[in-house]
């Protein structure tokens, strides 16, 4: 007969050795399945044994498909009534499409429709069709003009063995797959591992990193005690074929029994930072009925493979990934085994192991591609290099971060001494000073309006995306050490540091798309609800909400700190209306800072809605609440225009433009502040009060980030609008390395 065997995408080759093994012959691997002939015991004994197949396919024949019609007579010409009983439900499993048959629902019902009629022709009767439940499934796959028609003999997937399920309400983590839990151990070695170390009188002992739900523990049991994973299940696809040998069957079975070797022992290992427990891998192993013993991996245990998941770490969330990295990292110190085998999305695990893999496997995780990296020869293995940083050694990947480690740990106590002297609380600690590590560090401590007797400390590290002549592994393995370094230096915890890449492009606003907000319940503080995710922080005596992964920033502009300061003086000098005007206003906090000086009317204008409920929050918190303080959405050069029509004036005005936008809500324009800035500049200037004064009222500080601006003077002064350079006193000492980092202006009508 002839079978074929599926499985995942880049497990093709390591199922082909796994069927040799089991004695199937003529075994060729193809895309996503591996085909055999043999008699049926072959396949009884690949459902039984196989660790990496999906489904096992007994073939009946291969019809042409090239068309619907000939998908029917395709299916009518195959002998029914010899697999199929009328008492016997059945489905259709389709798979793949070509030009003319398009959809894998429309295969389905084609194929059941002529198998039912073939039925009633030969038997005179229909059999009926159970989707959910089926005593007998038909395959039918599909490629190009022509499709494969089988028996699966499987039923159910044979990744699911029947013990995922036993701990499911008390699992907190998701658990690795079993087919590629074992495709992680045969690349491993660990059958050959179990060989050898039995050879030598030893039992076989696993460490697993990062085993989660113990579904790696549970799979290397049964290989090192030779139980067969099909041995559990209660129900297969087979039972309901009328071409089934019993008697087959049961001769495999107890093969399968026999082979089974309770003598045996064997020793698992394991480690995880994350939420699961040791009670939950017991649990699982206990329902996989492996009496194998589970505990607590011990510093220098020698181990004869070190298996590690990490194809769970987000590729966003980089702190998870140092911590991952470094939990590698010891594991390959403490235990020094002699095979090595990692499932990862990326190939930094090579730095950590100090090797080249001595084998690969590219798969596919969910819709992530990931990697099985296999390490055989770790003789040639130099470690991680480590530098020191204060009194403590702190591996790295990179030996050159040692350079970094000395640089921060110097500015950073420059910086804290400026900053207890200056009554500031957050603050930038380093700004690119060594080209090789190009980001910058910002401090930021609580509130102590909500702080304990110890303020929570939070980094936010921004990375420059790396030139493209820079490797990308080497960048970040680079950031992963900054990563590593920063909160001991800073004495953060890691998982009070987020990190964010700003690009050197200009392809739209980057605040244009907001993420999502976590979910959650809101808390409150200092009467207002403080979302989730948010906490708060102090500025020249007032209180903010800041949010370190809800955006790009975090809802503070730290350079503008000084420019903040100088507009609540302005604030307190104006005489009149005292009414404030806050463009392009982003959380409100210039509005704050203005309301504090006195300011008796603010008008906070912002085209998004999040960050005027933001700025709303930020007012109220400080006390700014009332009629008198509003908060319009709209797109602020039409705003601008419109309100040139009306008696609307404002004595002050904080303008802190984007560089560039197109958000949605600005239509078919878009906004550049070099293109745009005098039409801008021009219709500000006509909203301001007359007659006060510069630098006292009707005065507009504008303000930009772009490196190049240069304000057209000449076309600003023929429509009478005086512009002044006011930059170089608004730029803060911590900022000071960094001149650059925004431009700032006086503007007023001549």
């Amino acid at each position: 007969m002839e079978f074929f065997a599926t499985c995942p995408k880049g497990f093709e080759q390591l199922l082909a050795q796994e069927l040799r093994s089991l004695g199937c012959g003529q075994v060729r691997p193809l895309r996503g399945q591996v085909s055999f002939d043999g008699p049926l015991g072959d396949a009884y004994r690949a459902c039984l044994w196989s660790r990496l197949a999906s489904r096992v396919i007994a073939v009946l024949g291969r019809i042409d498909v090239s068309t619907s019609d000939a998908l029917y007579e395709g299916m009518r010409s195959l002998p029914w009534a010899q697999h199929l009983a009328l008492s016997t439900t059945f489905a259709v499993d389709a798979h793949g499409t070509n030009a003319n048959l398009r959809n894998t629902a429309f295969i389905t019902q084609r194929a059941k429709d002529a198998i039912v009629d073939e039925m009633l022709a030969r038997r005179g009767g229909r059999p009926m069709v159970d989707a959910a439940h089926p005593g007998l499934t038909v395959s039918v796959r599909v490629s190009r003009s022509r499709a494969t028609v089988g028996i699966d003999l499987s039923g159910t997937p044979l990744f699911r063995r029947g013990y995922e399920g036993a701990d499911q309400r008390r699992q907190r983590v998701a658990p690795l797959r079993a087919d590629y839990a074992a495709a992680l151990l045969c690349l491993g070695g660990w059958d050959a591992a179990c060989q050898e170390a039995r050879a030598a009188g030893e039992e076989p002992a696993l460490f697993s990193l990062y085993a989660g739900t113990g579904t790696v523990l549970a799979e290397a049991a049964g290989m090192a005690l030779g139980m067969a994973p099909g041995l559990a299940r209660s129900r297969w696809g087979f039972e309901g074929w009328l071409g089934h040998d019993q008697g087959a069957w049961e001769q495999e079975c107890q093969r399968a029994r026999d082979q089974v070797d309770e003598g045996l022992g064997v020793r698992l290992l394991w480690h995880d930072t994350r939420r699961a427990d040791m009670d939950s891998a017991r649990r699982m192993l206990h329902a996989a009925m492996m009496p194998s013993e589970v505990r607590l991996a011990k510093p220098g245990e020698q181990v004869h493979l070190l298996v590690g998941d990490l194809s769970w770490v987000p590729q966003d969330e980089l702190p998870q990934q140092v911590a991952a990295l470094a939990q590698l990292a010891q594991a390959v110190g403490d235990h020094a085994p002699a095979r090595i085998a990692v499932l990862t999305p990326d190939t930094l695990p090579d730095t950590v192991v100090g090797s080249q893999p001595s084998s690969t496997l590219d798969v596919m995780v969910g819709r992530d591609e990931a990697t099985i990296r296999a390490y055989d020869d770790l003789s040639a293995a130099a470690g991680l290099p480590t530098v020191r940083v204060g009194a403590a050694e702190v591996a790295v990947y990179v030996p050159t971060s040692n350079q970094f480690a000395a640089r921060l740990e110097k500015v950073a106590r420059l910086r804290e001494k400026w900053a207890r002297r200056e009554d500031v609380t957050c603050y930038r600690v380093y700004d690119a000073d060594l080209p090789d590590y190009a980001v910058t560090i910002d401090l930021f401590e609580e509130s102590l309006e909500t702080a304990g007797e110890r303020p929570r400390r939070w980094l936010q590290i921004y990375e420059y995306a790396p030139p493209k002549d820079v490797d990308e592994d080497l960048a970040r393995c680079r950031l992963l050490d900054v990563l590593t370094i920063a909160p001991q230096v800073m004495g953060v915890r890691p998982q009070d540091v987020f990190v964010r890449r700003r690009e050197r492009s200009r392809g739209g606003s980057q605040y244009a798309s907001e993420a999502a907000q976590a979910r959650g319940r809101s808390r409150m503080a200092l009467g207002q609800p403080l979302e989730p995710g948010a906490h708060l922080v102090d500025e020249g005596g007032l209180t903010f909400e800041v949010n370190f992964s809800l955006r790009l920033d975090c809802g503070i502009f730290l350079d503008h700190r000084d420019t903040r300061a100088m507009l609540r003086e302005m604030a307190k000098r104006t005489a009149g209306s005292k009414r404030f005007l806050n463009l392009f206003a982003y959380t409100g906090t210039a509005s704050c800072y203005a309301a504090d000086g006195g300011m008796r009317h603010t008008t906070t204008v912002d085209l998004s809605r999040p960050s005027l409920d933001w700025a709303r929050r930020n007012m109220a918190r400080n006390g700014f609440t009332g009629a008198e303080h509003e908060f319009v959405q709209a797109d602020v050069l039409a705003w601008v225009s419109e309100q040139r029509r009306t008696p609307n004036r404002w004595d002050l005005v904080f303008c802190d433009v984007p560089t560039f936008s197109n958000s949605k809500g600005m239509g078919s324009r878009s906004f550049d502040v070099q293109r745009d800035h005098v039409e801008l500049l021009i219709g500000v200037s006509r909203l301001l009060t007359r007659g006060k004064g510069e630098g006292v009222g009707g005065t507009c500080v504008f303000s930009c980030n772009l490196r190049t601006f240069k304000p057209d003077v000449e076309a600003l002064a023929k429509a009478g609008v005086a512009i002044k350079d006011i930059t170089a006193q608004t730029i803060p000492e911590d900022f000071s390395r960094n001149p650059r980092i925004h431009k700032c202006y006086l503007v007023t009508r001549a």
